[in-house]
């Protein structure tokens, strides 16, 4: 049997695959686990800059937890407390694509709204359905979606559970960019290898800039990314970076 989680490192970019398309690549306990490793690997290996997450086959990027697997837990609050694969994802540190093929529900849209861009096939779908069930998201889903597409547009995804097509993503800004399915997985690649390119402590840095700025009055945002900005100034690799453009050619930057 394959492994749910497939995690393939190409230069400097790393891709994570949801592999569970029978069940429309919906998360379990195990997937959780070995997305947990995954991560953790991701942000010790300096030679890794920047990720792609994505799910297998074209009907589905993920379509949130397993339902089927919900009644396992013996109480409320052990529910409350499980590995929550939205936290682990955020607790990446390189910056991460997502290549939203298909479905991107419940806390599969919530996975995609913890990465920094997201790509989508112009066949996606995404929602926010727990309340057609009888709960609401608890991954991030209205405090990401109200920094992506606004008060309005969030209430009516997590009042009505209703599906918003590609089109509307875009319109809405909770997407980038929509492409034929044919060309998604490529286009992710290139914006990664793209990233990676760039300083990697500065983009390590900006990735956790664009994180506090979703959490932080104005001031203390400004104040806070000024911080960051002579920490990456102090860096090796700016000095690179100021020595290359003085002498018109590309920098080579070595994470120091």
């Amino acid at each position: 049997m394959n492994a749910p989680l497939n995690f393939t490192v190409d230069g400097h970019v790393a891709t994570l695959e949801l592999d569970r398309q029978n069940k429309l690549n919906a998360m379990t306990p195990e997937m959780a686990d070995l997305l947990s490793g995954a991560v953790s690997e991701i942000n010790s290996d300096d030679d890794i800059r920047a990720v792609v997450f994505t799910g297998a086959g074209n009907k589905a990027f993920c379509v949130g937890s397993d339902i089927s697997g919900l009644d396992a837990y013996v109480s409320p609050w052990a529910f409350r407390n499980r590995i929550e694969y939205c936290d682990i994802l955020r607790g990446l540190r390189k910056p991460t694509v997502a290549a939203i093929n298909g479905y991107a529900l419940g806390g599969g849209l919530e996975m995609a709204l913890s990465c920094d861009i997201r790509l989508a096939t112009d066949n996606a779908r995404f929602g926010a359905p727990e309340i057609k069930l009888g709960w609401i998201g608890g991954g991030g889903m209205t405090a990401h979606l109200m920094n992506s597409i606004g008060p309005s547009n969030t209430a009516m995804m997590v009042l009505t559970g209703n599906l918003v097509d590609a089109e509307q993503a875009l319109r809405w800004g909770l997407v980038s960019e929509v492409l034929p399915a044919t060309e998604l997985r490529q286009r992710a690649h290139e914006l990664a290898v793209t990233i990676a390119g760039r300083a990697p402590i500065a983009a390590e840095t900006a990735r956790t800039n664009l994180q506090a700025a979703l959490n932080m009055p104005l001031e203390q945002a400004v104040r806070y990314e000024r911080d960051l900005q002579t920490i990456c100034f102090a860096t090796d690799d700016a000095e690179e970076g100021r020595a290359a453009f003085a002498e018109k050619r590309a920098p080579r930057f070595y994470k120091r």
